[in-house]
This record gives C-alpha cells, sequence and structure tokens, in this order.
C-alpha cells in the first residue's frame, strides 16, 4: 500500500525506470512495435529529464551531497551549518549532460549505418551501462537517504541503496550491449 504514498518520500530513479520500461512494453506491443526500437528513442530524450530533474533538486535543496571541504561545497538551508557537495550538480553534468551528449553521437553514428546493422537496443544498453556508472560514483558524495543510511559500512566498503540498484543496471546494460554485438556479428 505504500508503495503508491509518493507524497511521503517520492520515487527512486530506479523505481521509476521499472516503471517506463512496463510501460514501453506495453505501448510497443499495443502498436506492434520493437521494444527495444522504442525503448532507444526513450533512452535518447531521457537525458533530458534527467538533467532538469536534478536542476530541480538543487533548486530545492533535496538529494544534497555529504559534509565536504571541497571549494565546491555549499551550505544548503535545513542541512546544518557546513558546506555539502552539490551532488545534483553532478548528476545533473554527468547524467544529463555528458550521457545525453554520448548517446546523441552513438545515435548519430547508427543511423549513418545500413539499416540492416542497425540493431535496436544499442542505445538503451549504453544508456543502461552509463547511467548506472555515473549514478554508481556520485553516491560515493551524496547523502544517503536519512531512513536508510548505507547497506553496507566497513572500514573497507560502503554501499548506499543507490549504489546497490545501479549494479543491475549496469549489469543489464553490459549484457545487452554484449547480446547485440554477438547477433550482429553472427547475424
Amino acid at each position: 500500500v505504500e508503495i503508491v504514498m509518493i507524497w511521503q518520500g517520492g520515487m527512486s530513479f530506479h523505481g521509476g525506470f521499472l516503471g517506463i520500461c512496463c510501460a514501453v512494453w506495453i505501448f510497443a506491443r499495443k502498436h506492434k512495435l520493437a521494444f527495444l526500437g522504442v525503448g532507444d528513442a526513450i533512452a535518447m530524450v531521457a537525458p533530458i529529464g534527467l538533467f532538469f530533474g536534478r536542476i530541480a533538486n538543487f533548486i530545492n535543496a533535496e538529494l544534497y551531497g555529504r559534509v565536504t571541504d571541497s571549494p565546491l561545497g555549499i551550505i544548503f538551508p535545513h542541512a546544518g551549518p557546513l558546506p555539502r557537495h552539490p551532488s545534483q550538480l553532478y548528476e545533473a553534468v554527468l547524467e544529463g549532460l555528458v550521457l545525453f551528449i554520448i548517446l546523441y553521437f552513438c545515435y548519430h553514428r547508427k543511423m549513418r549505418k545500413p539499416v540492416a546493422k542497425r540493431p535496436d537496443g544499442q542505445i538503451i544498453a549504453l544508456f543502461l551501462l552509463l547511467y548506472g556508472c555515473a549514478r554508481y560514483l556520485v553516491e560515493f558524495a551524496r547523502e544517503p537517504d536519512v531512513h536508510l543510511g548505507y547497506l553496507i559500512q566497513n572500514s573497507f566498503f560502503t554501499l548506499s541503496m543507490g549504489q546497490l540498484l545501479s549494479l543491475p543496471m549496469i549489469g543489464v546494460g553490459i549484457a545487452l550491449w554484449t547480446g547485440l554485438h554477438r547477433k550482429y556479428r553472427h547475424g
């Protein structure tokens, strides 16, 4: 029942991503389209939404980073007197701008190939891999959710929920990319 109570904490990107995958599958099936082809189209524009979403997180002073002595540190209202990483801006740059630029060039490179050599799914595979890596890295500077904290924390290793949820995205991205590459090579 609590899953629909978004007023009590919002939605994680990872959960929203699974919801989008279900919606894309239903849409593609209903309109007799290739699921991975529709996924490629959505993956191309997703970084734009991610960019503006992370800028909104920064403006709202939410999802801020860990305490830092870096010159990039910002004092956020309601986060104490110490400067913190502007992790929302890190994510806006990595998950928004950088990811969009990479996908844009890969998409246009793909479109220069003959139709028979343009397997659907390449863009979504890159999106999964690169978003997962970017999110995993930014989590080192981001303050974990108060109600979750770190899932693993010891003197050698810390793991947040965002990092844990990014690992399957990275794995699926690699598997999809590898599978498409094999299919393309072996026809």
